[in-house]
């Protein structure tokens, strides 16, 4: 028998990160689940966290005293984290695993975000959750080792990997291919590495209604807690990613393929990070629709 997390009638969700593309999603979906509490590194919508400062966590805890808590939070600037090593640890690992330590305490459910970029994309094949992990760059490493730190906190966790996210807001390809091509002429983007483009929408509705069947006792994360690919369906390279967006936006910028040889970046990135996510629809029933059709839903919107 599964056992009820949460007693009474709207639980409280603690929500960080909740100015991030993901988090601001999470925002809205997750008000049908209870009340949430919104905090961000800038206190844009709510109080202000410094994930940097391990006692500010212990307190905002202690303050909110959480049903669950909901980690959309991450040093995300993937080529700036090669000489901001310091940083990227201490935001994707360290305050992780200091916040599965916290909730373990109090036996409260957290649901965590991480990366197809825990690969190497060196593997021929979709990567599914038993794969050894390979990271190329800081930013995978670092992602990486929050996952392990969460996982070994004891805490009743979901880990989520996803990959390529975007949506209507904060800094994304989709948002910035779409000014380029009312800037550019001609457009070079990389066409040799494959992933799966995930609209962070859909990570977020996906996130409430498995939180939702969490907190009514449904799902019983001694049993179904742990690590789960969780990203939009279909495979495509950044450039055929590009090509879809053109062709919708009806502009008339030339896209010009190229290998990634011919794009200088401080930090390395895999060349196929598809992600098999059939244990998380095995597991819960869901899925996320191909790519293209969230593309277009996203688009409709902008």
């Amino acid at each position: 028998m599964t056992t009820t997390t949460h007693v009474g009638p709207r639980p409280k969700l603690l929500l960080i990160g909740a100015n991030g593309q993901v988090g601001w999603e999470l925002r809205r979906t997750l008000a049908s689940v209870g009340e949430v509490i919104a905090a961000s590194l800038e206190g844009e919508y709510g109080p202000t966290i410094d994930l940097t400062d391990p006692a500010a966590l212990a307190r905002l805890i202690e303050d909110t005293q959480p049903d669950a808590l909901i980690n959309a939070a991450a040093y995300t600037a993937v080529d700036k984290a090669e000489s901001d090593r310091a940083t990227a640890q201490r935001i994707n690992a360290d305050a992780v695993g200091e916040m599965g330590a916290l909730l373990a305490k109090r036996g409260t459910p957290i649901i965590h975000y991480s990366t197809d970029f825990v690969f190497s994309g060196g593997l021929g094949r979709s990567y599914t959750e038993d794969d050894t992990p390979d990271p190329l760059n800081v930013y995978g490493e670092t992602k990486l080792g929050g996952e392990r730190a969460l996982l070994d906190s004891g805490a009743k966790a979901l880990i989520f990997r996803t990959s390529w996210v975007y949506g209507a807001r904060g800094a994304n390809f989709l948002l910035t291919m779409r000014r380029l091509f009312q800037e550019r002429e001609e457009l070079r983007v990389v066409d040799d590495q494959i992933g799966s483009p995930t609209w962070s929408r859909m990570l977020a509705e996906i996130t409430a209604q498995v939180l939702y069947r969490v907190l009514r006792g449904e799902l019983d994360l001694e049993q179904v807690g742990g690590l789960y690919n969780l990203t939009g369906g279909g495979q495509v390279s950044w450039y055929g990613f590009a090509s879809a967006i053109l062709e919708a936006s009806g502009a008339r910028t030339n896209l010009i393929p190229i290998p990634s040889s011919e794009y200088q970046a401080p930090a390395k990135r895999p060349t196929f990070s598809v992600l098999d996510n059939r244990r998380f629809q095995e597991t819960f029933g869901l899925a996320m629709p191909d790519w293209r059709l969230s593309l277009t839903q996203c688009l409709e919107e902008l």
